[in-house]
């Protein structure tokens, strides 16, 4: 599962990395937790950078309050799953972020890990987005989830899943393009090339989401 990340980089940075605009200020975030409302690009505005909360309710929900919120979707199951299936074909979104954080299991406890790509530059997880109508205000709300599939080499050792990161630009706006099939949505949902990732203990910190400043990144 992908249960916490960063997004460190700059707007500008993040706004040329991924050829979009923010619609509002997004704040520096060194712990993104689920309910947080954090940076993703969606499908049908692919040049805007927008804030939705992590955790999604899907527009059909009658209690967003009781309801389960999923932060992450299996990329094995999503089209055995009515409500993933047709946001795969519908409603596919970039997830912004620059690391993510996973524990290991160890006799000794959970040890967290910080997990980045070598050179350290922002990515994108794919996503699926929905957003549900709230009949007494009329008031939207986006929502979002991260796929996950099985861990590549680097990640076997510290946890049995992690986050889909998109390889290249070409695979981000493949991801958004609303031409293309189920089939070929799919094909995209694979395990990151390990050997582009690179991964180090941190401390305890992280553990909680109040903790939310660069310490947080600092080596154990």
């Amino acid at each position: 599962m992908c249960g916490r990340y960063t997004f460190i980089t700059p707007a500008p940075a993040a706004e040329q990395r991924f050829e979009a605009q923010f619609v509002e200020p997004a704040p520096t975030t060194y712990n993104a937790a689920p309910s947080q409302r954090l940076p993703i690009i969606t499908n049908t505005a692919p040049a805007q950078i927008q804030l939705l909360s992590w955790g999604l309710v899907p527009s059909w929900s009658r209690d967003p309050a009781s309801g389960p919120k999923p932060i992450n979707a299996r990329a094995e199951t999503l089209t055995e799953k009515p409500s993933f299936r047709q946001l795969l074909g519908r409603r596919r979104c970039l997830v912004l972020a620059d690391s993510f954080f996973e524990w290991q299991a160890t006799p000794a406890g959970k040890v967290p890990h910080r997990i980045s790509l070598c050179d350290e530059r922002p990515f994108a997880f794919a996503g699926l987005w929905d957003e549900w109508l709230d009949r007494t205000t009329g008031e939207l709300h986006p929502t979002f989830t991260i796929i996950t599939t099985e861990p590549n080499e680097l990640m076997v050792n510290i946890h049995n899943r992690m986050p889909v990161i998109l390889p290249s630009r070409a695979a981000e706006q493949a991801w958004l393009n609303d031409s293309l099939g189920l089939t070929a949505h799919q094909q995209l949902l694979l395990p990151y090339d390990a050997t582009a990732m690179q991964a180090y203990v941190i401390s305890k910190r992280v553990n909680s989401p109040a903790n939310n400043d660069p310490e947080v990144l600092v080596a154990a």
